[in-house]
């Protein structure tokens, strides 16, 4: 059984392309291209289930037509519009690449000078020129590459150097 925090998600399941069972799928994290994985993980009725790529290619910046395999009608790609996509932490963390910012989603942020947790990345705004972390307890912390100190893939935290008085306001 696939659990939540085994996962992140990079997408969701658009419509149906064509006739022959190929549906369309925006993605935020084209870690799935970058990372040799042959499936992914949709959300069925809030169950993580696998399912097989049969091919992709991709429609433009952040959309790309998949097949999956046994999905071979409008109507069977049809009943997967709108399911979230997640992908393997484990594929993607091994993957020998750098960890994409939608794959730290559930790591906790502390601060390297006090060890104090902030809390955990709740999404990722990446809607203004300055990406930001968002945390659970609605904190945002700057995503900035000077500001990070450290990833640990193991115990899931971000070690930042926080600007002084943000934990302050």
């Amino acid at each position: 059984m696939i659990k939540n925090d085994d996962v992140y998600m990079i997408g969701r399941i658009g419509r149906p392309h064509g006739v022959k069972g190929e549906v369309t799928f925006r993605f935020a994290d084209d870690v799935f291209d970058r990372v040799d994985c042959d499936y992914l993980i949709l959300s069925i009725d809030g169950i993580l289930v696998p399912f097989f790529i049969e091919e992709y290619r991709f429609h433009g910046a952040e959309t790309a037509i998949v097949k999956f395999c046994d999905i071979d009608t409008k109507d069977r790609a049809a009943a997967l519009t709108g399911c979230e996509v997640y992908f393997p932490r484990s594929l993607a963390e091994a993957g020998g690449t750098p960890l994409s910012l939608s794959a730290l989603v559930g790591y906790a942020i502390v601060d390297a000078g006090s060890g104090r947790e902030v809390g955990r990345v709740a999404s990722i705004d990446d809607s203004t020129a300055n990406v930001l972390f968002v945390t659970d307890g609605g904190v945002l912390v700057p995503a900035a590459d000077e500001l990070i100190v450290d990833i640990n893939t193991e115990t899931k935290e971000i070690i930042t150097k926080l600007p002084e008085g943000l934990l302050d306001i």
